[in-house]
């Protein structure tokens, strides 16, 4: 299968520009923000943009876009207001992803805080049910690192969402966060012992996206902090296992390394290739 990699790259001064910006560190595929993260704002994508990023899209790329939803959402609050305006910035990503033909919205699952997992898996999947989700998009949960109370830290949690929504949905793993929450991916033995636990717990047809991330920490720290492909606690052995997982080869990758040590996105992305063997 056709390696599919790409980076989290910038939409600044128009959305069409991500392409560029993909090609530009040697990706084929990738994930962008439709606005900054870190607020509640709304896409503002006008219709002369959104062609250009289809057209661009469809000309230079190969491997699906992500969008990954604001920072600010949290799908398992039991806070109305939190609720309403998780719903109302999850319900404008998904058109987002529609005008400019993305199949996939990356969300986080957030916090329950005092709900309980269940109560915060019964939360999430009520906000995705009352999404009117677009045909051709479909919401992708990420797995999480899993402190404090944020949910996804367990493929439980992901399992527990899909089976609780009347909504298709889709899962993302980060390799970072797995590996923070637990999930050993250092070595080829521990890369098959998690994607086997994954499979006979959420099942590998949900998997339609892949984080690719190394840890700056060790296995279930629980700290999320990204390192570069190979260099981190998961290490060379363990992202080259992973790589050539034979279950996972025709998954796209999106990577959110640093840019640090003189090494950016383009470094990764060619580390992601060398140790790929196809």
């Amino acid at each position: 299968m056709s390696l599919k990699v790409g980076a989290h790259v910038s939409i600044a001064g128009g959305v069409d520009n991500a392409v560029a910006n993909q090609v530009e560190v040697g990706g084929n595929c990738g994930q962008i923000f439709t606005h900054s993260p870190q607020v509640w704002q709304d896409p503002n994508i006008d219709d002369g943009e959104a062609a250009r990023f289809r057209e661009g899209t469809e000309r230079d790329l190969e491997g699906p876009w992500v969008i990954h939803t604001s920072y600010l959402v949290n799908l398992c609050t039991p806070k109305e207001g939190l609720r309403e305006k998780s719903v109302d910035s999850m319900q404008k990503e998904v058109d987002a992803a529609d005008k400019l033909g993305i199949p996939y919205v990356n969300v986080h699952l957030g916090a329950h805080t005092g709900a309980g997992v269940e109560g915060g898996l019964d939360n999430a999947a009520s906000v995705i049910d009352d999404l009117d989700v677009p045909d051709g998009v479909t919401i992708l949960i990420e797995s999480d690192a899993g402190a404090g109370t944020k949910l996804g830290g367990e493929f439980e949690h992901l399992a527990g969402v899909i089976d609780r929504t009347d909504t298709d949905i889709d899962v993302c793993v980060d390799t970072a966060h797995a590996f923070a929450a637990g999930y050993d991916l250092s070595t080829p033995e521990a890369v098959d012992e998690t994607i086997a636990e994954f499979d006979d717990v959420v099942g590998l047809e949900h998997l339609k996206y892949v984080h690719l991330n190394d840890s700056k920490h060790e296995c279930g720290t629980n700290k999320d902090e990204h390192a570069h492909i190979g260099e981190g606690h998961i290490g060379e052995a363990g992202m080259e296992r992973f790589l050539n997982h034979p279950d996972l080869t025709d998954v796209p990758l999106a990577l959110e390394t640093p840019t640090e040590d003189g090494k950016s996105f383009a470094w990764n992305i060619d580390r992601v290739r060398e140790l790929r063997r196809d």
